[in-house]
């Protein structure tokens, strides 16, 4: 089995010492050229990103991880803390491990990480978050099949585009990744 057989994206590597996860690789080819194979990193330590091809990464030594689940207890300068759910321990959280995640995050709600050797690596967000709208401009009811939408900001402190009929209190559904508007939470 050749090393590129062994990528995965989310696998974590040890490399001069430092701990990096895989967010991304592709096999680079030109002409006559030999096939290369482009890695993205990301440290563990500091959030940086860094391409590597995989012959400068040389053998690969995967890294062991645990999934946790964590409550987000609560925030305090640029560290997060949350309590695994299990040990009962509390971990403090850079904003760096957190990334995108941040506008997503409730207190008292829980969370999925990647752990590795005992350290928080990473969050893992599920697709849709329900949010609850915190504050956006009256109900407003506009005739016609124009969809008109207005700005509403959510108990996380995000900021999104929602319909003119939600109004405060409502709980509605956002997607983590586009960050868009899905509906309002049928559970709610």
């Amino acid at each position: 089995m050749s090393q590129m057989d062994q990528l995965r994206k989310g696998m974590v590597i040890r490399h001069e010492g430092h701990l990096l996860t895989i967010e991304d690789y592709k096999l680079a080819q030109t002409g006559k050229q030999k096939a290369t194979v482009h890695v993205k990193l990301r440290s563990l330590r500091d959030g940086h990103s860094v391409q590597r091809s995989l012959e400068e990464l040389g053998k690969i030594e995967e890294v062991p991880t645990q999934i946790r689940t964590m409550q987000y207890l609560y925030s305090g300068g640029d560290e997060h803390v949350f309590m695994d759910t299990e040990s009962y321990e509390q971990y403090p959280v850079s904003e760096s491990v957190l990334g995108n995640a941040l506008p997503f995050l409730v207190e008292e709600e829980t969370y999925r990480f990647l752990t590795v050797e005992e350290q928080v690596a990473s969050i893992q967000l599920p697709d849709v978050a329900v949010l609850e709208v915190a504050d956006t401009a009256p109900v407003q009811h506009v005739g016609g099949s124009v969809s008109v939408q207005k700005e509403a900001r959510l108990n996380s402190g995000l900021t999104i585009q929602v319909p003119l009929f939600i109004k405060n209190g409502d709980k509605i559904r956002v997607n983590t990744e586009s960050r868009q508007y899905l509906g309002k939470d049928k559970e709610h």
